[in-house]
């Protein structure tokens, strides 16, 4: 069945594209025929993400309003359109609750929900108009559950799904779907950098995740596009938990 997702020629706008998920996701809907737009932060590997996939790139820090209007505005300029937008920007910063800063939940706080409301308020007017698109968050299974050393980065991705929520809400009626994709553990350039600074935690992590490993990009790339495709024009407002069964434990 050729293009069975219908994702070929769609306009797709990945913000965090630079990142190790957000590349994963423009190489998998550049695969599938999209025109993509990848945004990035200062510093990000932009340059060489556009040379090999051929994306378009911008540099923005979408913790600004102004500055998220602004580049979803370029990316729109740059593939004519924004069908599907893709919010997969997020840091974190474990300990506990007690040793955080004013400055560090501040910085968690814009970086993982600011960004993504002022993307999303950016992204949705021209969805609207033309009658269709898809807007997917990047949540955690730490959204759900109360994991230690994760406070404001719980509080983030709680907050994340409620507002996907309201959002699917308010733009049901326009053809417009919003959705959460919550991924457990995953092969990535965070977890590889905390399990080098912990190695003994590695095999505890494991014991906590009935599939007894951690996921694969390709197990987080494909649910996107769904969401992003013809065929989830009827869900809208979900959490889709992408974590071997990690919160049915």
């Amino acid at each position: 069945m050729t293009d069975w997702l219908g994702l070929e020629g769609r306009k797709v706008v990945v913000a965090g594209g630079a990142g190790t998920i957000g590349r994963a996701l423009v190489e998998g809907f550049v695969g599938v025929g999209a025109r993509v737009a990848a945004i990035d932060r200062s510093g990000s590997p932009l340059d060489e993400l556009a040379a090999a996939t051929g994306a378009a790139t911008i540099e923005a820090d979408l913790r600004e309003q102004k500055a998220a209007h602004t580049a979803l505005a370029q990316a729109r300029e740059a593939i004519g359109a924004i069908d599907v937008f893709v919010h997969c920007v997020g840091i974190n910063n474990r300990k506990p609750i007690d040793d955080y800063t004013a400055a560090e939940w501040d910085e968690i706080i814009a970086i993982n929900l600011t960004s993504a409301f002022a993307s999303a308020q950016a992204a949705l007017p021209p969805m609207r108009e033309q009658g269709f698109g898809r807007l997917i968050f990047f949540s955690s299974v730490a959204g759900r559950s109360g994991h230690r050393d994760h406070g404001p980065y719980a509080a983030t991705k709680a907050a994340i799904n409620q507002l996907m929520r309201v959002i699917a809400n308010e733009n049901a009626p326009h053809g417009v779907t919003a959705n959460a994709v919550a991924p457990g553990y995953m092969r990535t350039a965070l977890t590889e950098r905390y399990l080098a600074e912990h190695p003994d935690y590695e095999k505890q992590l494991i014991g906590l995740i009935p599939a007894r490993r951690f996921g694969e990009l390709e197990e987080v790339v494909g649910p996107v596009l769904f969401l992003a495709s013809q065929h989830s024009s009827f869900i809208t407002g979900q959490v889709l938990y992408i974590d071997g069964g990690r919160t049915v434990v």
